[in-house]
């Protein structure tokens, strides 16, 4: 049965869907609190909790987060490097009992710092800065725009040890390199190159605009200019191959929008 806080909960975040979050903590304590506090706040929707950063590095593999609340002295992968080796990083709160770790912490662009042990008010304020900030980015991004001439879609990566915002619309092309992408933009003469897997940013691109044609290419569809038998031209003259698994796609695409 719901409670009153639980039904006024469901009205505040029909607008507006509530906020994926992961807590990661390898105290198991810590974490439960994490939890509590995570389920009191109605702009927030737990996805998982994670006892390690390795655990949450494999869910975030198949999954996706807006957020994480993280801790930072863990074994075997501490929270800091944890982010800083996500190709596509949420936001992020991180906690700890470890007051040296904060600077690092903003160096990696994260929205606060909770300093344990924090009672409810301290992680309801950061939960709040937090849904601001991913208001802020939706609005830059246009993902709550409703007219054509809305901001173009913002893909952000990591890259250097920044995270850089990438225009969706100036994207060529993706190619895998290993376990590194380079991704090929109209705006510069270089390929932004970050660790992520080709299936993940697939997953993250419209299929309506970008296609994967081979196990090493993803390509703009609006940016072919030549179809050949086994190859295509893009409008930077690079030519890439179409593997066999993906040729039957692509033809149907060329067919659907040939006059």
């Amino acid at each position: 049965m719901q409670t009153d806080e639980q039904n006024t909960s469901t009205t505040q975040t029909a607008a507006n869907p509530p906020l994926r979050v992961l807590a990661i903590d390898d105290e198991p304590l810590a974490l439960r609190q994490l939890v509590a506090y995570i389920g009191r706040v109605p702009q927030l929707q737990l996805m998982a909790a994670c006892h390690s950063a390795v655990e949450a590095r494999e869910w975030l593999q198949h999954d996706t987060a807006d957020a994480l609340f993280c801790d930072i002295n863990m074994p075997d992968l501490n929270g800091l490097d944890f982010v800083r080796q996500l190709p596509l990083a949420p936001l992020v709160v991180f906690t700890t009992a470890y007051s040296e770790y904060a600077i690092d912490g903003f160096r990696v662009d994260a929205v606060d710092y909770l300093l344990k042990p924090f009672t409810f008010n301290e992680f309801n304020v950061s939960a709040q800065r937090l849904c601001q900030r991913h208001a802020l980015i939706m609005a830059a991004s246009g993902s709550k725009a409703t007219t054509e001439e809305s901001e173009p879609q913002v893909l952000y990566v990591r890259s250097d040890h920044r995270s850089l915002a990438i225009a969706v619309n100036d994207i060529i092309r993706v190619q895998a390199m290993g376990e590194y992408l380079r991704i090929y933009l109209s705006t510069q003469p270089r390929p932004v190159l970050t660790l992520m897997s080709m299936k993940r940013i697939e997953e993250t691109l419209s299929s309506d605009v970008f296609m994967r044609i081979h196990r090493s290419h993803i390509i703009n569809l609006k940016q072919i200019s030549e179809v050949g038998k086994g190859r295509i031209r893009l409008m930077d003259n690079s030519v890439l191959p179409v593997g066999d698994n993906y040729r039957t796609s692509l033809i149907e695409w060329v067919q659907q929008h040939r006059v």
